[in-house]
C-alpha cells in the first residue's frame, strides 16, 4: 500500500537534546577513533521536509552534513557519504507512526524516527548496538 502523506508529521527543524550510545553505534559501523571523538562533541540538527511524495531528511552539524531523499515503500541505493562511506540498499516504510529504514549492505543496520512527548525520537542500530537520539523542535 502506497502512503503519500505522513501518518504523523515529522516535518520541521529539530535540535538534539540527548544522544545515548552514539560511540557504540559508530564503533559497530567501523568509524575510526578520531572521527568518533569529533562526532561525539557535535550537536546535530535535523531538518525533515516533504516535497510531493518525496521526503528529505537533513542531518546538519558544524563538522559534516548528510542529506537523504527517498520515497516511502520504494527501495533505493544509498551511499552513506561522510558517515561510514558505504553503499547499501535502503527501504523506508511507515510502521504505525514510526518512519523506519532498513539498510541492507555490509552491516545489518537501520533507523526509525517518531514523535513522542512532542520530541523527535531517532533510534539508530547497527549490528548489536543501538543509539537513541532525542530532538526538540526549533521554534
Amino acid at each position: 500500500m502506497q502512503i503519500n502523506k505522513m501518518p504523523v508529521s515529522l516535518c520541521g527543524t529539530w535540535e538534539m537534546v540527548s544522544n545515548v550510545n552514539f560511540d557504540g553505534y559508530m564503533i559497530a559501523l567501523g568509524i575510526g577513533l578520531y572521527t568518533r571523538k569529533i562526532a561525539l562533541k557535535l550537536k546535530h540538527r535535523k531538518v525533515i521536509e516533504q516535497v510531493g511524495d518525496q521526503y528529505v531528511v537533513k542531518t546538519l552539524s558544524t563538522f559534516r552534513n548528510y542529506t537523504l531523499a527517498f520515497r516511502v515503500n520504494e527501495e533505493f541505493q544509498e551511499f552513506t557519504k561522510g558517515l561510514d562511506d558505504r553503499h547499501c540498499k535502503s527501504l523506508v516504510t511507515w510502521e504505525g507512526n514510526k518512519l523506519v529504514c532498513v539498510q541492507i549492505g555490509e552491516k545489518k543496520r537501520g533507523w526509525a524516527h517518531w514523535i513522542e512527548d512532542d520530541k523527535l525520537q531517532l533510534e539508530l542500530h547497527c549490528e548489536d548496538q543501538v543509539c537513541r537520539q532525542v530532538f526538540k523542535r526549533v521554534v
